[in-house]
C-alpha cells in the first residue's frame, strides 16, 4: 500500500502561556491546518491511501493547563455511534479542528491520522475529575476516507505535558482499512513503555502502526529515526512515524519503516516541512532472521592483557566502557547481571576512538524506566571522557558481531551510520540466551551499533 507521513514545521503561538479566546486559537490552528490541507492533496495525488501528521502539529506546545483550553476540541471518546464531523458538524460544539481534518480526508478520499488537544467535561463525583471540571487530553484521531471518525487515542505516557491529563485507563486504539488491514495507534513517549504500545501490538497481533510524535533527538541511542526503525524491527511491524520539525529544539526525524527497509527524513540544517510517500508491503507473516552461521560463544583468548575499563556518562546513565583499540579483537564488558561481547575488525583504520559500553539499571532522567544496553559507539574525541557524547559523523567501517546475555525479551537493535543514516544488520536474534547483532561492512562510517533492552517489569 502507499503511505504518507508529513514532518511539519508548526506555526507556534508567540506566547503559549498567554490566555486567548477561541477565535484567536482557531486562527492560529487554521494556519497549520492550511498547510495540512496542501499536504493531504499532494499525498493523495501521489497515490497515498493514508497520511499521518505529527504530535502537537496543529496547536504547538509549552502551554499551561488554562492557556491551552481555547485550543481544545470536543471529540467524543466512546464510539457508540458513527460520527462524520465533516458531514455532521452540528452534532457537538467546539469541533472546528476535527471537522476540517474530516473534510480533508473526505475530499481527498484518504485515511488521515492527526494529533490535537481535546477536552471532556467531568462530574465532581468522579474522584479523578480535575478541579476545573474537565479532562484535557493529548489525542490522536483516525479518520476514514469518507471522513468518518474511526478511532481516538489519548496519550498515556505524557512527557512533561502539564496542560494534559493521563486517561484513567490506557487506550488500546486501532482501526481497520481495506488496503492494509488493522492499524494500531500511539504517541511519542509511549514507544518506550509496555502500556499501551507493546500490549496493544501483542493483544491484537498488529502489523501496522501509525505514530505521531514530537521527539527531541538524543544521540547516541535515542535519535528519532534510529529508534523508530529499531521498534519496527523488534516487533516486526510497519510504522508510519510523523515527527515535528524544529531543528533549534533538536526535533526532526520521520519515516515509513518496515522491518527490513526504511524511507526516512532527518534534517537539522534546513527549515520547512517534508512529505514522505512510499509504497510498502502489508506484513502478514513474521520475518525470520537467520542465525545459523553465528557461533554460540567465542573462544576465550589466551593471556593477553584486556584493555582498561572506564566509566563515562551516556544518555545521563553511568556506562562502563572498554576502548575498541587496534585493527581487530574480542572484548567483553559487564555490569550487574549483563555482559556484553564484541568481535570486531576495522576495515578502514582511522584515528577515531570507539568504545563498547554496558548499562544495566534504572534510567531516571526525563522519565523513569529500566534499561539493559550493550552499545558500540564512536566517542566524541580521542579521550575516554568523550565516550557517550553526541556524534553525528564517522568514517570508520567496522565488521562486528555484538551480543549480550539480556534478561528481557524486548531488545531494540540500533544501527546508526554517519550523517544520521540507517543501516540494517546482516543477522540478529536469539541464540543460547544471548541476543546477537552482526554486520559486515556498514554503508558508511559507524556511529552506533547497540542492543537497547527494555526490562518493563523493573520500571
Amino acid at each position: 500500500y502507499v503511505a504518507a507521513v508529513y514532518e511539519h514545521e508548526s506555526i507556534l503561538s508567540p506566547a503559549p502561556a498567554a490566555l486567548v479566546d477561541r477565535r484567536s486559537a482557531l486562527e492560529l490552528m487554521g494556519r497549520n491546518l492550511d498547510i495540512y490541507e496542501q499536504q493531504v492533496l499532494a499525498a493523495a495525488r501521489q497515490g497515498a491511501q493514508i497520511i499521518v501528521f505529527p504530535e502537537d502539529g496543529i496547536h504547538g506546545f509549552n502551554f499551561t493547563r488554562s492557556s491551552i483550553y481555547p485550543y481544545l476540541d470536543f471529540v467524543p471518546h466512546s464510539h457508540s455511534r458513527k460520527w462524520n464531523p465533516c458531514r455532521e458538524p452540528y452534532l457537538f460544539n467546539d469541533t472546528e479542528v476535527v471537522q476540517r481534518l474530516s473534510c480533508m480526508a473526505l475530499k481527498n478520499k484518504i485515511f488521515l491520522v492527526a494529533n490535537l488537544g481535546t477536552k471532556q467535561p467531568c462530574e465532581h463525583w468522579d474522584p479523578r475529575c480535575p478541579p476545573d471540571g474537565r479532562y484535557q487530553f493529548n489525542t490522536n484521531v483516525a479518520l476514514a476516507a469518507d471522513g468518518a471518525l474511526l478511532a481516538t487515542y489519548r496519550k498515556h505516557n505524557l512527557y512533561f505535558e502539564y496542560a494534559f491529563d493521563t486517561p484513567p485507563e490506557p487506550d488500546y486504539a486501532f482501526f481497520d482499512t481495506p488496503f492494509a488491514g488493522r492499524f494500531g495507534m500511539f504517541t511519542c513517549f509511549d514507544i518506550l513503555f509496555f502500556e499501551p504500545a507493546v500490549n496493544l501490538i501483542r493483544q491484537y497481533n498488529l502489523k501496522q502502526i501509525v505514530y505521531p510524535t514530537a521527539w527531541m533527538n538524543q544521540l547516541p541511542l535515542l535519535s528519532a529515526v534510529e529508534f523508530q526503525q529499531a521498534f519496527a524491527t523488534a516487533f516486526n511491524v510497519n510504522i508510519l512515524a510523523a515527527n515535528i520539525h524544529h531543528p533549534t529544539l533538536g526535533m526532526t526525524g520521520s519515516g515509513i519503516y518496515t522491518p527490513v527497509k526504511s524511507f526516512i527524513y532527518h534534517n537539522m540544517e534546513s527549515y520547512g516541512g517534508k512529505l514522505i510517500v512510499a509504497e510498502i508491503p502489508v506484513i502478514t507473516a513474521d520475518y525470520k532472521t537467520s542465525l545459523e552461521n553465528i557461533p554460540g560463544r567465542v573462544s576465550e583468548k589466551g593471556k593477553e592483557q584486556p584493555p582498561p575499563s572506564f566509566y563515562a556518562e551516556m544518555m545521563y546513565d553511568n556506562f562502563t566502557f572498554v576502548p575498541v583499540w587496534g585493527e581487530k579483537g574480542e572484548l567483553q564488558v559487564c555490569a550487574n547481571t549483563l555482559c556484553c561481547y564484541l568481535n570486531y575488525r576495522r576495515v578502514v583504520l582511522t584515528d577515531e576512538l570507539y568504545a563498547l559500553g554496558v548499562f544495566d539499571g534504572l534510567h531516571t532522567v526525563h522519565g523513569t524506566y529500566y534499561v539493559q544496553a550493550c552499545a558500540l559507539v564512536k566517542c566524541g574525541g580521542l579521550s575516554f571522557s568523550t565516550c557517550g557524547q553526541e556524534v553525528t559523523d564517522a568514517t570508520a567501517l567496522i565488521d562486528f558481531q555484538l551480543w549480550g546475555n539480556m534478561s528481557t525479551p524486548y531488545i531494540f537493535p540500533l544501527l546508526l551510520t554517519s550523517g544520521i543514516t540507517l543501516d540494517f544488520a546482516d543477522h540478529m536474534g536469539w541464540k543460547n540466551n544471548y541476543y546477537f547483532l552482526s554486520k559486515n561492512r556498514t554503508s558508511s562510517g559507524l556511529l552506533t551499533a547497540a542492543l537497547y533492552g527494555r526490562w518493563y517489569e523493573k520500571d
